[in-house]
């Protein structure tokens, strides 16, 4: 689906490799010999990588989880360090409440090149480091890597200023440069994003949804693709970087234009899956009247297309989702809820909005062959839904012997890649 957690179509086989970094000693502690080792040597870089976006794993998983994810970022700083530098280098966390890692350099006062060479050059190799292995620091909180901004500084000793003061003030310095960073990378990934949407570079590739019990295939989801070749190719990063900037509004609206203008080349006797979000209602071309003209001209009637709910979405919009589910089922169009689960919340959701068709999560259908576990938890949630007049459709398929197992407890519909990657229904 085109809900940033769709990934059913990109290999999630090799996940990325977690940094691992000892715990690593704070500033704070480690001032009073910053400041000895300072007085000694007379010159000091201070490169700060600002990681304040960190703060989000503290609120969503807890400060252990900030905790590891900050030892890995300091890890790689100092793996960068231990490869590219040749001087005294040490690597600390910023001062309590601080989101960050600091990288100070100690040098001596005749080291011309310092500045003008070498800070800034460890300053560049350090922000391609963590541009190619930033995902590794949030692994397995994040999937994508947040903003991670890298400023430097640097300070010659002043015998008519305490050592700790000209630290400190280094440090604010190279702060602010790592925060200017951080401002310039943001704005230059909002007008990429900005681009995307204006000029409509999204397309769709359209993955099958196939009769377990006739293999035949039964319907196709459109699901969307940024650009190929670029970072927003995948609508995991399509989606949290519009969620990010604000567009996800606009990005919906188009993947939603996408898949219905990838459909023309729709098989026929077919369905179309297409993802709508609580938004969708407020897109003047999602009106019936517009919609139906627009079916028309992918020559589709509103009893090919299925409107598919996200479960999560829906929790928290009911009445709004069971308001849509009930002027589009008027026209013909059926419902699907996607990401089911068989907790409290998915039983109500199911229960709550009466869908025509519910997907159940791939987590519930891995292995399904070799788990008794996963056979009953799945035969007991098609019991419910068989009563409530749903159909399942069993997502992330992988093999034959699931899909025999399905076929075992009756479960009419599956989807993955047992079936093919997801392609374009025509070619150009």
């Amino acid at each position: 689906m085109t809900d940033p957690g769709e990934m059913a179509d990109f290999d999630e086989s090799e996940e990325p490799r977690a940094y691992h970094g000892a715990q690593l000693h704070g500033l704070g502690t480690e001032l009073p010999h910053v400041a000895s080792r300072f007085s000694s040597m007379g010159l000091l870089g201070v490169v700060v990588v600002d990681a304040a976006r960190l703060e989000d794993i503290e609120r969503a998983y807890g400060t252990e989880a900030h905790g590891r994810c900050l030892s890995a970022l300091g890890a790689l700083v100092t793996d960068v360090a231990d490869k590219q530098l040749d001087g005294e280098t040490m690597v600390v966390a910023g001062e309590t409440g601080r989101h960050e890692i600091v990288a100070l350099l100690f040098r001596g006062q005749g080291d011309g090149a310092f500045y003008r060479d070498e800070l800034p050059r460890f300053t560049a190799q350090l922000g391609q480091a963590l541009q190619r292995h930033g995902h590794r620091v949030v692994y397995p909180y994040f999937r994508k890597p947040p903003i991670f901004g890298v400023g430097f500084s640097a300070v010659l000793r002043n015998p008519h200023f305490g050592a700790a003061t000209q630290v400190r003030e280094s440090l604010e310095e190279a702060r602010a440069d790592a925060s200017l960073a951080v401002g310039i990378e943001a704005r230059r990934r909002r007008k990429i994003l900005v681009g995307l949407v204006m000029a409509g570079e999204v397309t769709s590739v359209y993955e099958p949804i196939v009769d377990v019990a006739s293999r035949t295939v039964f319907a196709y989801e459109a699901l969307a693709r940024g650009p190929e070749g670029t970072d927003l190719h995948s609508p995991l990063a399509l989606f949290q970087g519009a969620e990010e900037e604000g567009l996800l509004f606009e990005l919906d609206c188009l993947c939603r234009r996408s898949g219905l203008k990838g459909a023309e080349g729709l098989p026929s006797g077919t369905k179309l899956f297409l993802n709508v979000r609580p938004t969708s209602i407020h897109d003047p071309n999602f009106a019936p009247e517009a919609l139906i003209r627009t079916l028309e001209r992918s020559q589709l009637s509103p009893s090919d297309v299925v409107f598919e709910i996200s479960e999560q979405e829906s929790i928290h919009n009911f009445e709004v989702f069971k308001e849509f589910r009930d002027d589009y089922r008027k026209l013909g169009f059926r419902i699907a809820l996607d990401d089911t689960g068989t907790g409290y919340a998915s039983l109500q959701a199911v229960i709550e909005l009466e869908p025509d068709f519910i997907k159940v999560d791939r987590a519930f259908v891995h292995d399904i062959d070799k788990d008794p576990a996963r056979r009953t938890l799945l035969s007991a949630l098609h019991s419910v839904a068989s009563k409530s007049g749903s159909q399942i459709i069993a997502e992330g398929l992988d093999t034959l012997e699931e899909l025999a197992t399905l076929g075992e407890l009756g479960i009419p519909f599956g989807q993955g890649w047992l079936f093919g990657k997801p392609t374009p229904l025509r070619s150009g």
